[in-house]
């Protein structure tokens, strides 16, 4: 299927080939008919896209100190390699779509194939969106019409915001379509409605809706107009629908406001504001998010759960009710706002010409009735790879495997075929062309069913680990798997028995630390002693918000288990021994999220000892990983994988790299040639296991504030 997407390192807008996606329980796959550009929005980005690094930058303060921390923590090759990865991620653009139902996943029981809606869904010719971002469309309103929905709804919540009265006057800044609509949803509140800007035909636009009008391309004041409009009492209300620089608007909303005033930020203008023109009117100022309750809480959105209708009247999906009935009833009016229909196959020329015309409001796209569903398509590979035996398929196309899993395997002879992701085809395909491999897919299951494909790289959700693993093995393929093995004891069980019965395939977890040659060096080094090690790895691990994935101990298991465990395995490593007891103790107190704040203390099976403090609340200009190593009057110091020092060791002063070295490239290429040439498995599966367990006792032993035993049970060390 065709899909339009946006490189914001290039600056170029394409109608690209990506994997049609598949139905996903708790969402709606929809056929495309029509999807609408928000023009003030998609300009925006576009326009940032097309500008140089260095206007990038200034239009960035808050991201270019981020990457001078992370040169000064991760060094400065590191760095720029990850911005370039990062701007090079190709961004989907649109999120206003109308279309038919194909499919409904499991769960859903109140929409059905056929069915027209409107969701958030991007400009692509297939989309699968959550059902709470959905809304069923009245038989009375076009898919032109239902287009303008999503937009409606952001222009519902500015309004809801404001909470205007029948009699009220309101001041509305911009008249991009979200400002027209905007005027219109006030109207029919009972509102009268001064509206400002620079746009002729914008400004014509409004008094068709009953609005009253503010030329400043004529040089009108608008504080003098609308206090004249007012009788000298000033607005109730003022909805900023503007996008511009500087703070001069809110300047003129506050001024513009009666005392007690209310001035709600529905665009993007800068924020610097005067605390007097807020401070002597009592003028209260918000800022609106989207389209309303719901937005960006996942547990809504992906999780299907609504919020009580009787304390939350509107959320985000009944505000698009609420817009779709308005628009039947006709008190909402969009036809006049489209100014171009464009057939989607001319797509990427609505980003040139089109959007640079200011008179341009409403572009609809109008989609083919006949679209490609295949989840799988091929990739032209540019140039030929060596012919190793490994036959390669990576499960999983976010961040890790786009920055380090991708183009790690593009160093090694493995023939790559496939990239797959079931929620994000367009990111699996640009991974594909980006590294070489031969299919982007949205369908991870038919992969398994290739004869061909040897090798599964496993970079999903933590959730999905242990079922991707045991269907791999199942399916005949060796496995590499992204830390954590599992989040869960149960989960683990079934590894562990999938792992006994299919024993002639490879299964590792992709604990890349201890391939690192920091770590090497400090293996070697230690090589013949007699005593046990003491540890201490700091981890500044850096602040992840409450509501992130990683989080949810159902989907991400919690940073301990999806993350310590990395360094817990560095030091069953470094020692040679299993974890044999743990003690965790984590910070007290309100804080929202308490566990990924922790000092973890392990004892092992040879008397050796190692602490990892594992914190969240320090701050990223400091380094991110330290081990001190104490041993028979000897110090070693790992300083963030960019150097090893010594105190003690004869003729040793430091081992340094040019750039930090966390191992993962070491960790990939070893693995390929394990399953080319045959071996040992690159780490025994009883320490995986065992580094498994140990990270879920940190959890228990500090939830529960008790000393954890790990004991050995048919064979294998357990939780006791």
């Amino acid at each position: 299927m065709k899909q339009i997407l946006h490189n914001i390192k290039t600056g170029q807008t394409e109608l690209v080939d990506v994997p049609a996606p598949l139905c996903q329980p708790g969402q709606v796959l929809i056929v495309s008919r029509a999807s609408l550009i928000s023009v003030g929005t998609e300009r925006m980005l576009v326009d940032f896209g097309k500008a140089g690094w260095i206007e990038k930058a200034r239009q960035q303060p808050e991201k270019v100190k981020q990457v001078l921390d992370k040169i000064r923590t991760d060094g400065f090759l590191p760095t720029v390699e990850a911005v370039f990865n990062k701007l090079d991620e190709p961004m989907p653009l649109g999120y206003c779509n109308v279309g038919v139902v194909l499919e409904v996943g499991a769960g859903i029981n109140d929409l059905q194939p056929g069915d027209r809606v409107a969701s958030n869904g991007p400009h692509a010719e297939i989309v699968c969106v959550p059902r709470n971002l959905c809304a069923n469309i009245p038989d009375r309103v076009s898919d032109e019409e239902a287009a303008f929905t999503v937009l409606g709804g952001i222009s519902l919540q500015g309004i809801r915001l404001a909470a205007p009265t029948f009699g009220e006057r309101f001041m509305v800044f911009g008249l991009g379509l979200v400002g027209l609509l905007t005027i219109q949803l006030l109207r029919a509140n009972g509102c009268a409605v001064l509206a400002v800007d620079i746009s002729k035909k914008r400004l014509q636009l409004a008094q068709v809706f009953g609005a009253e009008t503010v030329d400043l391309g004529k040089g009108k004041d608008p504080v003098t107009a609308a206090l004249a409009w007012t009788g000298g009492r000033g607005v109730d209300g003022v909805i900023i629908a503007a996008s511009a620089k500087g703070d001069d608007i809110v300047h003129q909303a506050a001024q513009s406001c009666r005392k007690r005033g209310r001035v709600v930020l529905v665009g993007i203008v800068d924020l610097n504001l005067r605390r007097g023109d807020f401070y002597e009117k009592e003028i209260t100022f918000q800022v609106s998010c989207s389209y309303g309750p719901g937005r960006y809480d996942e547990k809504y959105e992906q999780g299907r759960q609504d919020y009580p209708f009787g304390f939350v009247r509107w959320t985000e999906q009944r505000n698009f009710d609420a817009v779709l009935a308005a628009m039947c009833s006709g008190q909402l009016r969009v036809k006049e706002l489209i100014t171009q229909r464009i057939p989607f196959a001319n797509a990427p020329h609505a980003y040139g010409a089109t959007l640079s015309d200011p008179d341009t409001l409403g572009v609809v796209l109008e989609y083919p009735y006949q679209v490609d569903r295949t989840p799988t398509i091929n990739i032209a590979v540019s140039e030929l790879r060596p012919a190793g035996k490994c036959v390669i398929a990576l499960i999983g196309a976010g961040n890790f495997s786009k920055m380090t899993l991708a183009p790690a395997l593009a160093k090694t002879p493995a023939k790559l075929k496939y990239v797959s992701a079931r929620t994000n085809g367009a990111a699996a395909a640009h991974i594909a062309r980006k590294y070489g491999f031969e299919h982007a897919s949205t369908d991870p299951d038919a992969i398994l069913s290739d004869g061909e494909v040897n090798t599964v790289f496993i970079a999903t959700n933590h959730n999905s680990h242990p079922s991707m693993v045991c269907k791999s093995l199942a399916a005949g393929k060796h496995v590499f798997v992204e830390k954590p093995l599992a989040i869960d004891i149960d989960a683990l069980r079934q590894v562990i028995e999938t792992v006994r019965i299919h024993t002639e395939q490879h299964m590792m977890v992709g604990f890349n630390r201890r391939f690192s040659p920091h770590v090497q060096k400090m293996k070697t080094m230690m090589v013949g002693r007699i005593e046990p090690l003491a540890m201490t790895m700091t981890v500044n691990a850096g602040i992840i918000p409450p509501n992130a994935w990683v989080h949810d101990p159902e989907k991400g298991g919690g940073r301990i288990i999806g993350e310590a465990c990395h360094f817990i395995d560095l030091m069953v490593y470094l020692t040679g021994y299993k974890v044999v007891s743990v003690a965790a103790m984590q910070i007290g107190g309100q804080m929202p999220i308490r566990e990924d704040k922790m000092s973890i203390l392990l004892s092992f099976e040879d008397g050796s000892i190692g602490t990892i403090n594992y914190f969240a609340n320090g701050n990223k200009a400091y380094p991110k990983e330290r081990l001190d190593i104490y041993s028979e009057g000897r110090i070693l110091k790992l300083n963030n994988f960019r150097s090893v020092e010594a105190s003690g060791f004869r003729g040793f002063r430091n081992f340094r790299t040019w750039q930090m070295d966390k191992g993962h490239r070491a960790e990939v290429a070893a693995f390929v040639a394990l399953v080319d040439k045959g071996g040992k498995p690159l780490i025994p599966f009883s320490e995986i296991v065992n580094v498994t367990l140990a990270s879920f006792a940190a959890v228990t032993s500090a939830r529960e504030g008790r000393l954890i035993i790990l004991k050995k049970e048919n064979g294998e060390l357990c939780i006791q």
